[in-house]
């Protein structure tokens, strides 16, 4: 409050300038903010980790794969990653912006705010190609995704396990040894 009594509004304070509908915080708050992002059991992670648990599905949340996984399902090869969406490049369309550069069009630090994230996308292509290269499936889901539709993601994350499962499986002949696979050698 101001000495008159008035409530000072949120434009005039030091910590933000309001541009639109936009407001640019002080570096110091955002420093303050971003420091307190969580990057490991983010709520929407230990949401699906919950879930699929329930559902029967084991899988690891400590590895050693290229990337750092969040998830893991070791014997089907699936790595899951929950991705959140302003850090993976989605916010934009959640936000109802016109494209992935108008989110930084009146921000502090636009510019590099956009290598970032520009960076964060290369990256996660170069952990899915290397993944993949590996005989690794990537799943990844973006946290307002998970959200909006959890229970289909689930459903989506069980389908590609059991795929997988099946895919992976020897056929066993009478003798208790897999059969030969005719298309071998081809």
């Amino acid at each position: 409050m101001s000495s008159t009594g008035d409530v000072m509004p949120l434009c005039q304070s030091a910590t933000a300038l309001s541009i639109g509908s936009l407001s640019m915080r002080d570096p110091e708050v955002t420093s303050r903010i971003m420091s307190a992002v969580s990057s490991r059991d983010t709520a929407p992670e230990v949401a699906l980790r919950s879930a699929l648990w329930k559902e029967g599905l084991r899988f690891r949340i400590k590895s050693t794969l290229f990337g750092k996984p969040d998830i893991v399902f070791p014997g089907p090869r699936v790595a899951v990653f929950v991705d959140g969406d302003f850090w993976h490049g989605n916010a934009w369309r959640i936000r109802g912006m016109a494209s992935f550069d108008a989110q930084f069009e009146h921000i502090n630090n636009g510019e590099r705010w956009k290598k970032k994230i520009h960076r964060n996308m290369e990256r996660d292509l170069a952990v899915n190609n290397k993944l993949s290269g590996d005989g690794w499936h990537v799943y990844r889901v973006f946290e307002s995704r998970l959200k909006r539709d959890l229970d289909g993601v689930i459903r989506e994350i069980s389908d590609l396990i059991s795929s997988r499962r099946k895919d992976r499986t020897p056929q066993i002949g009478d003798r208790g040894r897999p059969k030969e696979n005719p298309c071998q050698g081809r």
